[in-house]
């Protein structure tokens, strides 16, 4: 069998948490900031988990992760 391609955009994007579950940064946080209040900017700098009828998608993506 040959190797899996890893997908390199996936791969920059998304981390692999200790339980498995994967990790990703939240939008809206590069252009247009004036209008955002400084307490959504702060809280758009936390990190979320991937939903779980999107993480089937991602390990495909990330084989070797």
């Amino acid at each position: 069998m040959p190797k899996l391609k890893t997908n390199r955009g996936a791969a920059k994007r998304f981390k692999k948490t200790a339980t498995g579950r994967f990790k990703r940064s939240q939008s809206h946080l590069n252009h247009i900031l004036t209008k955002k209040s400084t307490k959504r900017k702060r809280g758009l700098r936390q990190p979320e988990t991937v939903s779980a009828s999107d993480t089937a998608a991602i390990r495909r993506m990330l084989p070797y992760v």
